[in-house]
């Protein structure tokens, strides 16, 4: 846990930095490095359902003719 928390302040670190660098601003630049991580968390719980839902299916099989 503290390797991921650790890897989440990095990560925040870093994209505030590159959004203050093309803001200009430091509360434009903490609002996309806090807001990015989220949208992230989300679209991957999405994405790790599919394709649990994906490796529940039947395998279908393709028969030579």
């Amino acid at each position: 846990m503290v390797k991921t928390g650790s890897y989440y302040l990095l990560h925040i670190g870093v994209a505030s930095m590159v959004a203050y660098t093309v803001t200009g601003s430091w509360i434009q630049a903490l609002t996309l490095s806090l807001l990015e991580p989220t949208v992230q968390m989300v679209f991957f719980y999405l994405h790790e359902k599919l394709w649990e839902r994906r490796a529940q299916r039947p395998q279908q099989t393709v028969s030579a003719a």
